[in-house]
């Protein structure tokens, strides 16, 4: 147990929430941009909706407690709990929230998620060495890096498809009624899931904080208080909206129709729903994102604008190492504070 005055834990919980804020500030463009792209919503409109379904997921929560298996691996299946001090803490969000502002700056959608990740496990790294790594959870969260937006990809193909062969014998004017509906309902489902998986990561931060410092006994759980605290700080970053990152999302990479939109939105929030359940701590971003790729090539794969997707792809290969080192030295300047 590491001691720590109750004002500086209070401020660390701060600087977790600032994190859970600015990810939802920063990923709002994962919830809403298909649907301000396809002009089913305005954009303010949008980020109302999206913001409403991200806090609802807060008694999703209650309703399945099982859901909340991504907060226990943040908290102690990245970084052995017993080794994380407040140090780690602070290294890892600062290595986080530095990579999130500067691809925000930028308008590039790259992972919040792993951006915590990395900055976890470079602060972790500086403190206890690969020792205090566990394994088991980072190469579960690596391999999702892989297959989150390859499977959205092929969930968002497959929805495209098969709802084509569906409205077969439909009208244009019939099918376009039917798949603005269907695109609004999948859009919400959207929301809940980017909610309900994203601010689970501050949940684990803040609940293993508490375990160090022996703020928190007994079993590994989050408090209902941080729960709340999490799921409201995400709804209110994502109600402050993510504009240049809503352009690239829902615009530059493909033209998306409402059928596409309905597809992308779908296909991305089975994909969320189910790693979280597996307590996975998948990327909305890059899931969101293999969706709309997904849901553009069923079109055809010239209407999908692979140099757009390729500077994505770089952006979310860099974010592990840029995010860790920039969490380790934060945690090395607190050593010479």
């Amino acid at each position: 147990m590491h001691d720590l005055a109750l004002p500086l834990l209070i401020g660390l919980i701060a600087v977790a929430l600032a994190f859970d804020f600015l990810n939802g500030l920063h990923d709002a463009a994962n919830a809403i941009a298909t649907v301000v792209a396809t002009r089913l919503l305005a954009p303010v409109q949008a980020v109302l909706f999206a913001a409403v379904f991200n806090f609802a997921a807060y008694f999703l929560s209650i309703a399945f407690p099982s859901l909340h298996k991504v907060a226990e691996t943040i908290g102690q299946g990245l970084i052995d709990r017993d080794v994380v001090t407040p140090a780690v803490i602070f290294g890892a969000l600062v290595g986080a929230m530095f990579w999130n502002v500067v691809t925000w700056i930028k308008g590039i959608p790259s992972s919040s998620s792993h951006a915590l990740v990395g900055g976890l496990i470079g602060a972790g790294t500086a403190h206890a060495g690969f020792n205090g790594v566990q394994w088991s959870g980072l190469n579960k969260t690596l391999i999702a890096i892989v297959l989150s937006p390859t499977l959205g990809m092929i969930l968002a193909m497959l929805i495209m498809l098969g709802t084509s062969w569906i409205f077969r014998n439909a009208t244009s004017r019939s099918a376009e009624g039917a798949f603005r509906i269907l695109h609004l309902i999948s859009s919400a489902a959207y929301s809940l899931s980017h909610g309900l998986n994203d601010a689970q990561k501050t949940m684990g931060i803040i609940t293993v904080l508490l375990y160090s410092t022996g703020y928190l006994n007994g079993a590994f759980e989050v408090p209902h208080w941080v729960a709340f605290s999490c799921y409201a700080a995400i709804g209110l970053g994502t109600l402050s909206g993510g504009w240049k990152i809503i352009e690239t999302m829902g615009s530059r990479i493909t033209k998306l129709s409402q059928h596409q939109g309905f597809s992308a939105s779908a296909g991305g929030s089975i994909m969320i729903f189910g790693a979280s359940l597996m307590g996975i701590p998948v990327s909305t971003t890059h899931t969101i994102t293999g969706s709309i790729i997904g849901a553009g090539t069923a079109r055809r794969a010239s209407a999908v604008r692979w140099g757009v997707a390729q500077n994505v792809v770089l952006a979310w290969v860099i974010t592990l190492p840029a995010s860790a080192t920039v969490g380790a030295l934060f945690y090395w300047l607190t050593r010479l504070v």
